[in-house]
Parts: C-alpha cells; structure tokens; sequence
C-alpha cells in the first residue's frame, strides 16, 4: 500500500506456527490418522489391517510440509513485496529506535509481533533429563517406547493421539482437570475417545519432582501425588510464555507483563502510541489466525489514520483431536453466567447427520447459545468440527439471525448440514409446538379456497 516497511527477524522466517506449531502439529496429527484408518475400518465391508509405522518417515513428512509452504513466509518473498528484511533480533533502545544487530531503525510506528514460546515450569529435577516441547519434538526421529506429556490441555491431547497412534504408549499427567478450558461435555467426548484409543490421562495430578537421566536409553520419571509415572520421553505442554522480555521494551517506555504489552483494544501500547502489538505478544488469544485478524486491525490504524479496534466474541478455536473440538463465542456456561435464563442452548447430534452415518463417524454433538434469535456462541465436537464452525464465525460476526442459518440451502448429503439442523432446533418449538400457530393455520386450512 506504499508504506516503507523493515521486518525484523532473528530465528526463522514463519516462526512457531511454520516451524513449531500449527503446521508440524497437524502433519503429525494427519501420518497418526492415516494410521489409525488403516487399522480401524469399523463396519464398512473392508478389512482393518495392523498399520506398518515407519516413524521417521512420519516426520520426513511433517518436513516436506514445512518446506512446501516455507516459500509464503520466505525472506526472498517478503524482499519482492519491496520489505527491508534484516535477519536479526530487534531491541529499543529509545521510544523511537530499535536496534537490529548493527542497523539502528527510527520510524514513526513499530508493531511488535514477537508470538511466544513453549513455558518450562521450574520442576525440581527437570535439568536432569532431556525435555521436549513442540520446539524440538518434531526433530525427533526415533520412535519413543513410553512418551510422559506433562499438561493435558489441546497441545498435550494433540501430541498424546498422534503419537499413540504411531505407535507409542502415551501417558498425560495433567494438574488439574484435562481440556479444563473447553465446555466440560465436550471435553468429555473427546477425553472418552482417546482413553478407548488406549492414552492413560491422570488428572489432578500435579507434577512434583522429574527424575531419571538423559541419554539414548534414559529413563525419566514423573512425581506426582497420585503417583509416580516412567516412560522414555518427555514432553512438556503445560502452557505459553510472551516473546516480549528481551525486546528492552522499558527503554521505548512500553508497559508490558507476564502476558506481553499492555495494550488498548486498538491493539496500541497504552503508554507509547508509536507501539502497537499483534499476536501473542498483545496478550489475548494465542492463535495464529487471531495474529492474522490484529493485522487487520493495526493496518487499518496505522496507514489510513481511521479508529480500528478489535473484539474477540467471533475469533473461533479448535483443538484437532479426532474428533475435534471447537468453540466460538461464549461456552454454554458462560452464555448462562452472562444471559441467565435468557439464554436458550439448542443441540443436534452427530448420529442423526445422514453423511456420519454413512461415514461411521457418529460421535459427537453441537451446541448453539441462542440470545434474542441470534447466535452468541456455538460449541461442536465430531468429524470435521473444524469446518463447520467457520458457518458460526461468520454469523457470530456479522450478527445474523439463527434465521440466517435456517434459511440456507445445503447440499446433500453433508457434515455441515449439523449446522442447518441445530438451526432447526432453535425453531422448531416455536413452529411444531405453539398452540398459536396451529390456531393460524387451522384457519387458513379452513378458509384457503
């Protein structure tokens, strides 16, 4: 759009999501359940077959993904764009100044996007073994014998069945309760399908001590009060940390925390305007899309001058277990805490979906928080889950009527007809059930010529 742009970037191009997170997650997750198929074909006439795991060619996957879209987030394309991209990390060393290795940068905004990392919580003896997060988990080629995942929330869940089912036994010690951020019923689908699948999930159990040693053949062992547990590896996912502390943001007169910049809802560093954050490093939602949706934001802001602030009622999340979980907007609780008894909960299941039966893919349920005949939240559980909260999303956005949903025509037979049939729901006592509308058609039956 014309403006004059320097990136700063001192490790890799893409960051956690391409690198660490999102990309190599769901290429792990897709080998698993490429696995899990094979050996698991329920009753649709074909026989299941034991899946012949070559776990090193899983991630040789993984890395030709991460090298097929390495290109998007390459320096080479962000220098076509015209960006001045310095390959080092950047620190203020004033409000208006930022230094990159020996380039000092003075400009009139500055957006901090530094995403976040992996948090190792200091357990007594975790020095002593060779720990793995989602930094350094892909790297490993060798398939381990028992991997010990220390938090059970979407990171730990996705790393404990796609690992599972490549062929490991999978233990996940959580502190308090699993998913414990996710409506409970939901959680509780999908926590009830990975214990079948064979993860031992401990809950209340919070991690006290870690022993063992490092080495090819190490042993590592977790304490907990409910017990202690031993595998081979070890993988922490028990949270996130800001990339924010060694940005010297005290000397741009920047205010910032444990959980990054303070900023305002126009995402604006509420003691440096010249500041603003995106991303994780702004403190909220730590989701990659929620990063793309802050660009908006800040673009919006910083080249056309115009007021632009963001909100999170329509950001929608997914945890990619099979099935997957997703939410937009206010859970069930939290539509009941905020509305009270205003708030009306309409749900369709899974195994009334034509297209799951024929799938075999009937497990799991929708949930829609209906205030006023529009929709305030949606929670889905089941097959393609991911897909059809993007329906919800947009409605939640752009504050339409379950009417909306109603109304569209679907083909069939599909998944996202769930969407339409939760709609339904909504409408279906005041259409079915209301004595006032039999009262209006049995006129019009009688006097209709």
């Amino acid at each position: 759009m014309g403006a004059s742009v320097v990136l700063l970037e001192g490790h890799k191009m893409g960051g956690d999501c391409l690198n660490y997170g999102c990309v190599p997650s769901k290429a792990l997750i897709a080998a698993g359940k490429q696995a899990y198929a094979m050996s698991h074909t329920g009753d649709l006439g074909v026989k299941a077959v034991k899946a012949d795991v070559d776990f090193a060619a899983a991630k040789d996957h993984v890395r030709r993904v991460i090298e097929t879209i390495e290109p998007v987030d390459s320096q080479e394309r962000f220098e076509g764009f015209g960006v001045n991209v310095i390959r080092e990390f950047g620190k203020f060393i004033s409000p208006t100044e930022v230094q990159a290795g020996d380039t000092i940068i003075q400009a009139r905004r500055f957006i901090v996007a530094t995403g976040s990392g992996p948090f190792v919580p200091p357990i007594p003896g975790l020095e002593d073994v060779d720990v793995y997060t989602n930094e350094n988990i892909f790297d490993l080629r060798t398939r381990p014998e028992h991997l010990i995942i220390v938090g059970g929330g979407p990171i730990g869940m996705e790393m404990a069945q796609a690992h599972l089912r490549l062929g490991c036994k999978v233990t996940v010690i959580e502190g308090a309760k699993a998913m414990g951020k996710d409506d409970p019923e939901m959680a509780a689908i999908v926590l009830d399908s990975l214990r079948a699948e064979g993860v031992e999930i401990i809950e209340d159990a919070q991690a006290t001590k870690i022993s063992g040693s490092k080495g090819a053949k190490s042993k590592v062992t977790v304490h907990t009060p409910k017990g202690d547990f031993t595998g081979s590896h070890l993988l922490m996912a028990v949270g996130r940390k800001v990339n924010v502390e060694n940005l010297h943001l005290d000397k741009a007169d920047v205010k910032w925390g444990r959980g990054g910049v303070e900023v305002g809802a126009d995402l604006r560093s509420v003691s440096n305007k010249k500041v603003y954050a995106v991303g994780d490093a702004a403190g909220g939602l730590q989701f990659t899309h929620v990063a793309g949706y802050h660009a908006g934001v800040v673009i919006r802001s910083m080249l056309f001058g115009l007021p632009s602030k963001q909100r999170t009622d329509h950001i929608p999340w997914a945890t990619y277990t099979d099935p997957e979980l997703v939410q937009v907007g206010l859970t069930e609780a939290q539509a009941k805490e905020k509305f009270g008894g205003n708030v009306e909960v309409v749900r369709f299941p899974y195994h009334e979906n034509d297209r799951a039966i024929a799938e075999g893919k009937t497990t799991g349920l929708i949930k829609v928080m209906v205030i006023k005949g529009k929709p305030v939240g949606a929670s889905i559980v089941g097959a393609m889950a991911g897909e059809l909260i993007g329906m919800w999303a947009m409605a939640i956005a752009n504050k339409m009527k379950m009417s909306a949903i109603a109304a569209t025509v679907l083909p069939y037979p599909t998944i996202s007809e769930i969407n339409k049939r939760a709609a339904g729901a909504y409408f279906t006592p005041r259409l079915f059930e209301s004595p006032m509308v039999k009262r209006v058609v049995g006129l019009v039956q009688r006097w209709l010529p």
